[in-house]
């Protein structure tokens, strides 16, 4: 016998949407609903997406506000990520420092 189905409302979109927002997972937003978390991927998926988006926008907006204000990790951080910078690799030595540690520690014996 299937279960009773539960009513989706107005609100319970809000709370989603709300929920989704903050990082909670799907498993947390089930809980709080009263139904399993797959209730909630089927029937929610257009405001997890939107509650998700939502955090992904703040924490953007945050990095960026953070970067600007001179966090040198943070410019760091997203040159790579947005502008493609890469540290620079020195690949002319062929031996790395443990290989030329290790020869010289043979060459001790």
């Amino acid at each position: 016998m299937a279960r009773p189905k539960k009513n989706i409302t107005v609100t319970a979109e809000k709370t989603v949407e709300k929920m989704a927002s903050i990082g909670a997972t799907n498993i947390e937003i089930a809980e709080l609903l009263g139904i399993n978390e797959r209730s909630v991927r089927r029937n929610y998926a257009e405001f997890l997406t939107k509650g998700r988006g939502t955090l992904k926008e703040k924490l953007r907006r945050k990095q960026i506000s953070i970067a600007l204000k001179g966090n040198v990790t943070m410019l760091i951080w997203l040159g790579k990520q947005y502008l493609g910078q890469a540290e620079k690799v020195d690949n002319n030595n062929k031996d790395s420092k443990l290989e030329v540690f290790i020869k010289e520690v043979r060459g001790k014996r």
